[in-house]
């Protein structure tokens, strides 16, 4: 009986009923020091779904002996349902049997699909769509996993990443984990306290313990339940008298004083299940069978219950037991007995972990064999776990230079698994111990993807630069590309003008420098080229996947749609992210989705798809979130603070810069198109003016037409002349037909006569961006009206009115109004129809687009990273917004922007 936990019962219980009930999910972690009662509440829990049937409860406990070996305790969850592999997505599918690693699941990718253990994230996904079906008619499932502190980092990244995505799905997933460790999970969580005096009383008073000993006990236990059952047990309290001891400490040296009445074979065979850690009988009785006991010699404690023993396995009954018996014995019998393990032992990985505990000094055939260790969890995508497997290598490796090798390699590890702070320090360590400069540079890579994690891509590409002039030759391109773009994003201009010096023939460098120098006329056409030809050989069919290689600058689609956000050829911007993300979707690489999907918002800002946009970061930075990555979702929600300044929120506009980094133009640039739609042109002209003579004017060079616009109306038509000048060289030199017609717009602005206005807004009619069409309409109709041609003005003023109403452009779509009425319309240009995206949660618009255009609930999952049971409830959800009933009626509807 569990006694003082009533109300940790009854959430558990909410949780099961709501999944039982409901079909809700959720997850929760019970947190507490040892032998607080955490096993205990899971029992609890799991005695709340029937026993016989289909399997309701899974369960894996972490096991300390395990946490090097990568998806040990995937293995043990998700064992017994491994029949469930083949119904899931084939990417999915395949990541996850080359996470359970069993050779009768192994199934070659189709042909021509990406490598599914490229992304370690996929198996998350894996494990989210396995657990979503398996509810069933059959009620809730319940995902126990006890001990999660131990848990490999690779499991412990998959269950995380399932658990923080779970919604509609009726599986409940409950964590257990000590106080200090499993922390940052982003799970809500419930703290176990210590019993109230009352409670232990009633636990203890089942004893029969004479009342002296009882106060004893009460006070050495101090409200742990397991404290006042083992001290309980012994009769009397411990023999530490008044010395602080934490409770744990005290039970542990209950349980050692037991493990020390044992015989000595006993004792022995403890130790070798304790340094074994897995329970696994053949391993346990090989060694012990070659140091001269067996099985018998375990009955004197199992009489005791410090273990229980089954035909399969050999289980401590509480963590502390194993920890008493295997610190309880001298260095050298451990020695002696992980040397035994690992000479019986079968598998590769446990042969490695038994010989490096073994080692007593560095030792170059133990490190070699742990490296092998580390590159088999790298191949599976386990990168927390191969970093640490490298690093354990090279405190095991004795000469300088190879030490360090293998701790630049536990570096860069440490950074794909996004533990910055642990990157740079080992690649610290590294560079202590090498002078080659093929290796330094290499570390120094790391540092600096680290810097531009933390926030600071200009020191990123200082550093990125200076390291690959001593790059080795292969490696020497990717990093000078990388540098650059770092540079171009941040405004640290001389890294990619260097650049361009250590890399003269690639285009794109090349490209970058010419603008950031200013040259539109050679920069702006060469970049065009370089999308033109990404346009042509990478379309979106799998036999048309571009080679991927993670880095910014190999030359992939991701990289060409920069490129053309860069020239501003929005349409080739949308197309190839849009290819990218589904490739990214389709083959399950959801870690490198935030970086797509910012980009696929922008070009989705730009060409006025401002509710996809709001739904594109919405995903990007839940993935951020969920992958491990929240320093980045600043940057991703700073996307959106041009649509808050187009619309006029001057609230949310603030908040979204406020998280912006502080290296991005946006903090200027969106600030003053607020300014210039609410008639602040002074303003507008103070920020535009810093933007231009700042570290970002070759980046926000499209900003300089709103320059001209808020000089023209502060009177200060010389410094409109000079913005207007370098806004026409770079349309002209860029050719990009919305940039030509605003370019005419700044022309009429400063020469106030109509042909200019005209001829823009005849090319704004085949061009992109419709907020800045738009406005040249919004301008033309004003000039016309001031002309005293009202009849002729109120039809770009009515174009105007119904793009900024379709965009939520208040302060513009109130001028347009204004003018409209100057022109003698009587009451409001006629409203638009509603626009049923507005109805719409971001995640919803997913799921309804999708679903409209005829995509199975499943196939909706599978790109979306969710389950199918989530689909269906945002399909619930959305149906009555939308006015409809089934998908046959919401293929019917407009879902696209116009």
């Amino acid at each position: 009986m569990l006694y003082g936990r009533n109300d940790e019962k009854a959430r558990i219980t909410s949780l099961v009923a709501e999944a039982r009930d409901h079909r809700r999910s959720g997850a929760l972690l019970l947190r507490g020091e040892a032998g607080i009662g955490k096993s205990a509440l899971l029992a609890e829990a799991a005695a709340l779904l029937p026993a016989d049937g289909p399997p309701h409860v899974l369960r894996v406990t972490g096991i300390e002996a395990e946490s090097g070996i990568a998806y040990a305790g995937l293995i043990q969850l998700l064992w017994p349902v491994r029949d469930r592999l083949d119904a899931l997505p084939e990417p999915q599918a395949a990541a996850l049997r080359s996470a359970l690693g069993d050779p009768g699941l192994a199934a070659s990718p189709a042909a021509g699909s990406a490598d599914p253990a490229r992304d370690r994230f996929t198996i998350g996904l894996a494990v989210l769509t396995l657990l979503a079906d398996l509810p069933g008619e059959h009620g809730p499932v319940l995902v126990l996993v006890d001990d999660a502190q131990w848990l490999d980092s690779a499991t412990a990244d998959a269950l995380l990443f399932a658990a923080r995505r779970l919604a509609a799905e009726g599986v409940v997933m409950l964590f257990a984990a000590r106080d200090d460790a499993f922390t940052g999970t982003g799970l809500p969580e419930l703290r176990l306290a210590r019993l109230k005096r009352e409670d232990a009383e009633l636990l203890l008073a089942e004893r029969g313990l004479p009342p002296a000993v009882r106060t004893r006990v009460m006070w050495e236990a101090a409200g742990n339940p397991l404290a006042l059952q083992e001290l309980g047990a012994a009769g009397t309290g411990t023999a530490h008298g008044a010395d602080p001891l934490p409770v744990a400490d005290r039970v542990l040296a209950s349980f050692r004083a037991q493990i020390g009445s044992l015989p000595e074979s006993t004792r022995l065979m403890l130790l070798i299940a304790a340094a074994e850690g897995r329970g696994h009988m053949p391993s346990i009785l090989n060694a012990a069978q070659s140091m001269g006991v067996g099985l018998a010699d375990l009955e004197d404690a199992e009489h005791v219950r410090l273990v229980n023993v089954t035909g399969r396995s050999i289980a401590f009954r509480h963590p502390l037991i194993r920890a008493a018996s295997y610190h309880g014995a001298v260095t050298a019998r451990r020695v002696a007995v992980h040397r035994a393990l690992a000479d019986t032992a079968t598998e590769p990985d446990c042969r490695a972990r038994h010989r490096a505990s073994a080692a007593l000094a560095p030792d170059e055939e133990v490190a070699a064999e742990v490296e092998d260790a580390a590159e088999r969890a790298h191949r599976r995508t386990a990168y927390a776990t191969a970093a640490a497997l490298y690093r354990q290598a090279a405190d095991l490796t004795p000469a300088p230079e190879e030490r360090a090798a293998r701790l630049g390699a536990a570096a860069s590890l440490t950074l794909q698994a996004g533990l910055l702070d642990d990157a740079g320090d080992l690649a610290v360590q590294a560079e202590k111990l090498t002078a080659e400069p093929a290796k330094l540079a290499r570390l120094a890579r790391v540092h600096a993807a680290v810097e531009y994690e933390r926030g600071d891509p200009r020191a990123a590409s200082r550093m990125m630069v200076d390291a690959a002039a001593e790059a080795a030759p292969d490696e020497r391109a990717a990093m000078l590309r990388t540098g650059a773009v770092y540079g171009w994003t941040s405004g640290e201009l001389p890294a990619v003008l260097r650049a361009a010096e250590l890399l003269p023939g690639d285009p794109t460098v090349r490209g970058l420098a010419l603008l950031a120098d200013g040259v539109h006329a050679d920069g702006l056409p060469l970049l065009g080229r370089l999308v033109d030809e990404a346009r042509g050989s990478a379309g979106p069919g799998p036999a048309a996947d571009v080679p991927r290689t993670g880095d910014p600058g190999a030359g992939d689609r991701v990289r060409a749609a920069h490129l053309a956000l860069i020239i501003g050829a929005d349409e080739a911007a949308l197309e190839l992210a849009s290819a990218e993300v589904a490739q990214a979707r389709r083959h399950g690489l959801v870690g490198t989705l935030p970086d797509v999907l910012e980009t696929l918002a922008r070009a989705q800002i730009a060409t006025g798809r401002h509710a996809d946009a709001e739904a594109t970061v919405a995903e990007a930075v839940k993935l951020a979130r969920d992958t491990g990555r929240p320093h980045r979702e600043g940057r991703l929600s700073a996307v959106l603070s041009l649509v808050a300044a187009i619309q006029g929120d001057e609230e949310r506009l603030r908040e979204l810069i406020a998280e912006a980094p502080p290296y991005s133009g946006l903090i200027d640039a969106a600030p003053a198109l607020l300014d210039l739609g609410l008639g602040r042109h002074d303003d507008a002209l103070r920020r535009l003016e810093r933007l231009a003579h700042g570290p970002h004017r070759h980046s926000t060079v499209a900003s300089a037409a709103d320059l001209v616009e808020a000089a023209v109306r502060s009177g200060d038509p010389g410094l409109a002349r000079t913005a207007f000048d370098r806004f026409r060289g770079w349309a002209e030199a860029g050719g990009q037909t919305w940039a030509l017609a605003v370019s005419l717009r700044c022309e009429a602005l400063l020469t106030d006569r109509e042909e200019p206005y005209a001829r823009a807004v005849q090319l704004h009619e085949r061009s992109t961006r419709p907020f800045e069409r738009a406005r040249t309409e919004l301008l033309y109709g004003e000039w016309l009206r001031r002309a005293r041609r009202r009849s002729d003005a109120r039809v770009p003023l009515r174009s105007a009115a119904e793009i900024f109403e379709r965009l939520h452009a208040a302060p513009w779509l109130d001028r347009a109004r204004a003018e409209l009425r100057a022109t003698g319309e009587s009451g409001q240009s006629a409203p638009t129809a509603p626009d049923l995206l507005d109805r719409l949660t971001p995640q919803e618009l997913q799921v309804v687009r999708l679903a409209a255009a005829g995509t199975s609930s499943r196939e909706i999952a599978a790109q979306l990273f969710l389950s199918p049971r989530t689909v269906e409830y945002h399909l619930y959800k959305a149906y009555p917004k939308l006015g409809v009933s089934s998908r046959k009626e919401l293929a019917q509807l407009v879902l696209e922007p116009a």
